[in-house]
Formats: structure tokens, sequence, C-alpha cells
């Protein structure tokens, strides 16, 4: 047997909709494919125009945190699970599981120091964070940067499928840093 990672997980292709809520004051902790607030304080939120134009300028660092999809329990013995190909902006940063809203300690370190050196330690690099349309991972690792002092935070709700939609070029993601398992 063979498996497509995705086919039966949560960041399926299915659409998602429902009412647009409230921005929490914390980080979301479940739930992470659903309807997204509107807003993210202290972040710029970018539509696709906004995204794109930030992107052309090559000014900001674009951080993609989709997560990696998890094998299924139960699947069959001998059955061989592959990840699902990820695709995203050019030039991005496919930072792991770095958008839930509660983080191991080693995850946190590692999305802290990837920040820190994808800046050169700069706080005032500009930073745009995406995952997927309807995706809380995105809206928590860029309200997890400002929370480290991060001063130009821009998190573009829309994602891949915004980007997509509108026609734009995406490349194969490959996990950060290069070389990471997969």
């Amino acid at each position: 047997m063979f498996a497509l990672g995705g086919a039966a997980s949560a960041w399926a292709d299915e659409p998602v909709t429902g009412p647009v809520p409230p921005e929490p004051s914390g980080y979301r902790m479940d739930g992470y494919r659903s309807p997204t607030p509107a807003t993210l304080h202290g972040a710029r939120v970018l539509d696709t125009p906004a995204a794109e134009a930030l992107w052309r300028s090559g000014m900001a660092v674009f951080v993609d945190v989709m997560p990696r999809p998890v094998r299924p329990p139960n699947l069959p013995a001998g059955t061989i699970w592959k990840d699902a190909p990820r695709r995203h902006l050019p030039g991005s940063v496919w930072l792991l599981n770095v958008g839930y809203g509660a983080l191991a300690p080693e995850m946190e370190a590692f999305f802290r120091d990837s920040l820190t050196r994808l800046t050169g330690g700069d706080t005032a690099k500009p930073l745009a964070f995406y995952c997927r349309q309807a995706c809380w991972m995105s809206w928590n690792a860029a309200k997890r940067a400002m929370a480290w002092g991060y001063a130009s935070v821009a998190w573009y709700p829309d994602g891949t499928d915004g980007w997509d939609a509108a026609g734009l070029p995406t490349e194969p993601a490959e996990p950060y840093p290069p070389g990471a398992p997969r």
C-alpha cells in the first residue's frame, strides 16, 4: 500500500468556511485549519497584491510555516508513508511545525535561532509569515515573532492558496535548514 501525506490529514484541500473570529489575546491552541481573524495586532496584514509587491521588492524574508503532515497512526503494517510535496512562494524559507500554539522547548529554540540566522540578528528586518488560507499556524508564528521583538512583521492570511489563485509562481519547498531530515 502507498499513502500520501495530507490525504488523511487536517490539511486536505476541502474549503474551510465559517464566520471570521475575533482576534484572540493569546495563541491558537487547536483547530488550526479554521477561519482566522482579519487582524493581527502589531503586524501588517497582507492581501495578495501587497504580498506580491513585498515579495518582488526582495526586502522581506518570507517564512512558510506549513506543518509537516503526521503519519496516520492506524496505517496497516507495510504501508509506505510519504509526505505530500509542498510548493511555496519562491525564495521562502520553510520552517516546519513552528506555528503551533504551544511549542516544545527544542522547537521554540529552533524557531528563534532560525529567525536570528535568517535576519542576521536584525529585529527590524521585515518578516512575512504564511501557510495556507484559514491556517492559524502563520498567525501564531507571526504573533510569536513579534513577542520576541521583531518589529516589522507581516502576515499573509491567504497564503499559498491565495498566491496560487492569482497565478503567481511557486517552487518546491524544502525544509530549513537545507538538508533537514524529511
